[in-house]
């Protein structure tokens, strides 16, 4: 039998919660053989009773066997619970760590609203398997242990039960094959649907602004009637399953009684051994339990399923060298970058000197964002290497490479609770000086004192326009930045005036010497030490802005902002 990455994924789970798991086992075998027990005392007190023999202690013991059930269930519900939130959140961390650790391409392979489906609603029924299992082998105790006392009864009534078994175990089989495939496909729309909310949230601006509201609405919904017939379908096998259950296992019960009867009536059966009989025929019918536990085992593996196609996204992985002594030179060499059956990049090769600025420039759709990710190791090429001060990027320690290279991001995430969270965020958390001077660099400091608490602002309220945000993202990333600045079309919403001001600091306020700029405005790139002309996933050109201005095709690169670059 093949063990797939959703077994393994299970089997951590239980792994981790395996004391508990195993203390679940133990309390409802107990319980269970406490059930088992009860019949079988009732059964010989009513003897007791129809013989006009003392009964007492055997009423005393009835009782406390009720008693003793009650609180073992109590104490497993309780055990149930809390295993179920622990076995929960273990399963969320480890997503949680794994995507976070992939970085990007995980989002870009699911969609942010899938990635959340699979970490709160998968990771939900994905942590309840420990339980389930163990609760399911217990349940399974039930029925064979009164199997069992049913033969130790009268072997005949046990005889014919045995007839009718191999009638329930198909009606299981079914049940679980049939809710399986079920189960995956409803979780697969689900996940659909949320990825189309998240986008939809994400515009929901560009919606307004377009009229577009039921349009959305029902883009955002047509996975709906997909959804409602698998559980529809959920519905129908439980439903199928329960009137098949309701039609056999009364049979079963009513021929297990009739031979207890006919037992009954030659003496080879006692009143209270009819009684007994009677209770474990109930007991080994428990289909409906099995059908629950079954139930929840199969949902637990069809989420595991999905949590596990997660976690096979690659997560990045760090080498063990420090990043020795250098003036932040980037070269590349070879880099050949696929996304699906595109290939962005082509054996590119491109040097960047320590201490220049490069600006990298290029149609839409060329893969400028790529070649950005690539350089300060957001993202590995799928051949070719990249070098920062001679050390490869994946050699080097994880800490090593995020405070040597820093980026600055077209739209910026705000994470933190305050202003001053965000622009400290990072693998170090830079001096107070070092903040504040960055925040001056980035022109982010004068509207940030205009808040009422300043720094101390918290981000949720903070009234931030586009290019606002973006001199936050810039100078989060002149403060951590030490060696290469990374600036992924940072400054598009910034006006003339204040990316002036930017670039200026950039050249003489920012620790990092190396910057790689994605430019898009000309007058950006004339600001440049350099241009890389990116065309069909190579470099087409590096030189001066001037020199590449000669040329008509470079010209038409710009054609929206060629009348401000005539005046650079």
């Amino acid at each position: 039998m093949t063990v797939t990455p959703a077994d393994r994924l299970l089997l951590g789970a239980l792994r981790h919660s395996a004391l508990r798991a195993t203390a679940i086992l133990l309390l409802t075998i107990a319980s269970a053989g406490v059930g088992l027990a009860l019949p079988a005392a009732l059964g010989h007190t009513l003897d007791l009773l129809l013989a006009h023999r003392p009964a007492g202690s055997w009423l005393l013991a009835c009782a406390a066997l009720t008693c003793l059930i009650v609180l073992l269930d109590a104490l497993e519900g309780l055990l149930t619970g809390t295993t179920d939130a622990r076995g929960t959140a273990w399963v969320r961390r480890s997503l949680t760590r794994h995507l976070l650790a992939a970085g990007p391409r995980a989002g870009e392979r699911y969609g942010t609203g899938d990635l959340v489906t699979r970490v709160v609603g998968n990771a939900a029924h994905a942590g309840t398997a420990p339980t389930a299992l163990a609760s399911s082998a217990a349940a399974l105790a039930t029925p064979v242990g009164a199997l069992v006392a049913l033969a130790l009864v009268d072997v005949w009534t046990a005889a014919v039960f045995l007839l009718g078994l191999p009638l329930l175990a198909l009606l299981l089989r079914a049940f679980a094959r049939d809710t399986g495939d079920c189960v995956g496909r409803y979780q697969e729309s689900q996940g659909e649907m949320a990825r189309r909310l998240v986008e939809a949230v994400g515009g929901a601006r560009t919606i307004a602004a377009a009229g577009t509201r039921r349009r959305e609405a029902a883009r955002i919904l047509a996975p709906l009637p997909g959804l409602a017939g698998h559980g529809h379908r959920m519905w129908h096998v439980l439903g199928r399953s329960t009137a098949q259950a309701a039609m056999l296992v009364p049979l079963l019960q009513i021929a297990v009684l009739c031979v207890a009867g006919i037992r009954l009536s030659q003496g080879g059966l006692s009143v209270g051994g009819l009684l007994a009989a009677s209770r474990y025929a109930v007991l080994a019918t428990g289909i409906g339990q099995l059908v629950g536990r079954l139930n929840s085992l199969v949902h637990s593996r069809a989420a595991a399923r999905r949590v596990a196609d997660a976690l096979d996204v690659p997560a990045m992985r760090y080498g063990s060298r420090p990043l020795g002594q250098g003036n932040g030179t980037l070269k590349l060499h070879g880099v050949t970058v696929r996304r699906g059956d595109r290939t962005v990049l082509r054996g590119l090769d491109l040097t960047v000197p320590g201490g220049t600025s490069v600006a990298v420039v290029g149609r839409s759709g060329t893969g400028k964002s790529v070649l950005a990710a690539v350089a300060g190791r957001l993202a590995d090429p799928d051949s070719g290497t990249v070098i920062l001060d001679d050390v490869p990027l994946p050699d080097l320690k994880h800490d090593a490479l995020r405070r040597a290279v820093g980026y600055a991001f077209e739209r910026p995430a705000l994470l933190g609770t305050t202003l001053r969270d965000t622009l400290e965020l990072g693998s170090y958390t830079p001096a107070r000086a070092e903040v504040e001077a960055a925040a001056d660099a980035a022109c982010a400091a004068p509207f940030i004192h205009r808040l009422p608490d300043g720094y101390a602002t918290r981000c949720a309220d903070a009234p931030l326009s586009g290019g606002e945000a973006q001199r936050l993202g810039l100078a989060r990333a002149f403060a951590h930045a030490e060696r290469l600045l990374i600036l992924d079309d940072a400054t598009s919403s910034l006006d003339t005036v204040t990316e002036l001001h930017v670039s200026r600091a950039l050249l003489h306020d920012v620790k990092a010497a190396t910057r790689v700029v994605i430019a898009h405005r000309a007058a950006t790139a004339a600001r440049a030490d350099l241009v890389a002309w990116l065309d069909d996933g190579r470099i087409r050109a590096l030189a001066p802005h001037t020199e590449l201005w000669q040329l008509p095709e470079y010209r038409e690169l710009f054609a929206a902002a060629a009348e401000e670059a005539a005046h650079v």
